[in-house]
């Protein structure tokens, strides 16, 4: 992992107070620093090394070509990549030496061809143009500000928001988009500054710029076997390939272990590996969370299960105690997105970063998309409308009664339920989670009805499967919440995600809908394909969905705070939320009435932001921004 930060001005002026820069990335790229500044581009890098080869990175690179190349990532396919480029490259060449010779060699047609968690710039002296490119995921971060005279971009927002000429404007659809699901992978909260999007390369000249997509998933593709073995046989080659290369570390590797079969099977699996020698990291720790006090969230048993499989124990956190929910307006530091707000500083976050520390891991594994991408919710309807939209009406029919046996429904219900995605929300409704909170203001709901529905669109009959969309749909949801994490600094550490690998997902969206969910078993393939290797009571335990009491309680106990936050609130001026309708909704949920808990916690934090940005910038000038313009309002008016 690492940062940087450049700045080109159009016209001519040289570049300044890179060294200011270069100090504040400091805390994400500790290891190595370089600049590039010639004239009126300047380039400042940063970074933190997680592989043997990334400790022999010297960043910017200047290639052959005198191209210059900024890399954050892991090149998962550096052998197939070597064999491509017949003899230009060795096999002891770091990430970005072989993506600058890969990019003398094909241009920015190389892009669809690197495999892994990336995001790079491209400084091109010849032509005089910029490149901007991130990964078909999106699990690195890279913003850009693009004016008149200048572009800046950088791999974190603060220095992009501190070096700002002018106010920015607040991005409405950002809000909207944080208050529903999560904000579009594009946007910020900062009307000024875009964020490069997954899949997709930014060219910017002088006079111009554009945005185009330079891969994407292939709907045509399909993985068809005769027998169940042949299915499970992939599943574990290529679950086992997304694992091994995100176990490619020269420390210690950490996995968040929840107890569920997502974390479980990666631990699971990687242990397979190690045990092998196919894993190039020397051990593999686990963290695990417990809350004893949560009636529905009794995951000890099951993570203790994995740790006697493994025969080592992890550090486990008892969660109990923390204070989940804050409503006290952060004010001691700059926090650029609403998701910045969150870290607790406890006791037992200390010493979590303490025994990281110790334990010098650079790199943790998360499960996180594990459900959204092998089957875990049980449900026909994509198997469904795969049928009826290639007029397979005998194989529905059948289905459906397989389908009203195993859930206990009539089958025209199931139908419905199947056939109601293709009709427009005008027709057949929205659904109730997808209804935005009614205290949000009739304009602001009008305004940017696509982001509080979570940007949902129906299904089309014709082109790609059903299912296809759906998954599309599903992982643009995941590319989302990622642009939204934070890059964590206490400790410093890369997170890794097995389950969004490129491979992987291609795989998954071309086998049948049936191997993944079948009547009365999800998670199929997954399931049979891991049998042996990850504990049967982890592979047949119920799904792990419940209701955490935590924000109930967190409702109950600071319901004095909560009150006294929904007064005079930015959000009201701003004609976003209506403050009187807010309180009321507020007091609804105090008093146990159904309330959307996610939306109500979600808008106070957007206010809590939003009053941190007052205080470290020019939130007092937004009534009068506003009033001009509904959709612009001023927030940040100096630097810091």
């Amino acid at each position: 992992m690492s940062v940087q930060f450049g700045k080109w001005n159009f016209d001519g002026k040289p570049v300044e107070d890179l060294e200011k820069v270069r100090l504040s990335l400091v805390p994400y790229g500790p290891d190595q620093s370089g600049f590039y500044c010639k004239a009126n581009i300047g380039i400042v890098f940063g970074g933190f090394a997680t592989t043997k080869e990334s400790r022999h990175e010297k960043q910017p690179l200047l290639t052959r070509s005198g191209v210059v190349i900024v890399w954050d990532g892991r090149l998962d396919n550096r052998d197939d990549l070597i064999r491509r480029l017949r003899g230009l490259a060795a096999s002891n060449l770091t990430d970005v030496e072989l993506v600058g010779i890969a990019y003398d060699w094909w241009g920015d047609e190389c892009f669809g061809l690197l495999v892994g968690d990336w995001a790079l710039s491209v400084w091109d002296p010849r032509t005089r143009s910029l490149l901007l490119a991130k990964d078909p995921i999106g699990t690195r971060h890279l913003y850009y500000a693009l004016e008149k005279h200048r572009v800046a971009w950088s791999t974190v927002l603060d220095p992009l928001v501190a070096d700002a000429v002018r106010p920015f404007s607040l991005c409405e659809e950002y809000v909207a988009g944080w208050l529903s699901f999560f904000p579009a992978a594009h946007l910020t909260p900062y009307a000024g500054i875009n964020a490069v999007p997954p899949a997709c390369v930014v060219r910017i000249r002088e006079n111009h710029h554009a945005v185009s997509k330079y891969w994407d998933f292939d709907p045509q593709k399909r993985v068809r076997y005769r027998t169940d073995h042949e299915y499970e046989e992939h599943f574990r080659a290529v679950f086992g390939e997304a694992v091994r290369r995100r176990l490619r570390s020269d420390s210690p590797v950490l996995a968040e272990l929840s107890g569920g079969m997502d974390s479980s099977s990666v631990v699971c699996m990687a242990d397979l590996l190690l045990a092998s020698g196919e894993a190039e990291t020397s051990r593999l720790d686990t963290v695990s969370c417990y809350d004893d006090s949560e009636p529905n969230w009794n995951e000890r048993p099951y993570f203790a299960k994995v740790e006697e499989k493994r025969g080592r124990t992890g550090f486990h956190i008892d969660v109990s105690g923390q204070e989940g929910f804050s409503f006290e307006p952060t004010t001691e530091r700059f926090v650029a997105t609403p998701g910045s707000l969150s870290g607790n500083k406890d006791e037992t976050s200390q010493r979590f970063a303490a025994w990281i520390a110790e334990q010098g891991n650079r790199v943790v594994l998360s499960g996180t998309g594990g459900d959204e991408v092998t089957g875990g919710v049980p449900t026909p309807d994509l198997e469904l409308q795969d049928l009826l939209a290639r007029g397979h009406f005998r194989t529905l029919a059948h289905q459906l009664k397989c389908w009203a046996l195993s859930k206990r429904k009539p089958w025209f219900h199931l139908f419905f339920e199947a056939a109601r995605a293709f009709f427009p929300p005008s027709v057949v409704g929205v659904p109730r989670y997808l209804q935005p909170g009614w205290w949000l203001t009739a304009g602001f709901r009008r305004r940017n009805r696509a982001a509080l529905r979570g940007y949902e669109t129906r299904l089309k009959l014709f082109g790609p499967l059903p299912t296809f969309q759906q998954n599309i749909w599903t992982l643009d949801g995941l590319r989302r919440q990622l642009a939204c994490d934070v890059l964590p600094t206490d400790p410093l550490r890369e997170k890794r995600y097995p389950y969004l690998d490129r491979d992987l997902l291609e795989f998954l969206y071309a086998v049948p809908r049936e191997q993944l969910v079948r009547p009365g078993e999800r998670r199929s393939l997954m399931r049979r394909a891991l049998a042996g290797i990850v504990p049967n009571e982890i592979l047949h335990r119920r799904r792990k969905a419940y209701v955490a009491r935590s924000p109930l309680a967190a409702i109950a106990q600071k319901s004095e705070g909560m009150i006294k936050l929904s007064r005079c609130m930015i959000l009201d001026s701003l004609q976003i939320v209506n403050e009187s309708a807010f309180r009321d909704a507020l007091q609804a949920a105090i008093n146990g009435r159904d309330i959307s808990i996610v939306q109500l916690m979600r808008t106070l934090g957007i206010e809590m932001w939003l009053r941190n940005l007052r205080t470290w910038g020019g939130i007092g000038e937004v009534e009068r921004a506003h009033r001009g313009n509904p959709k612009a309002h001023a927030v940040v008016a100096e630097q810091y």
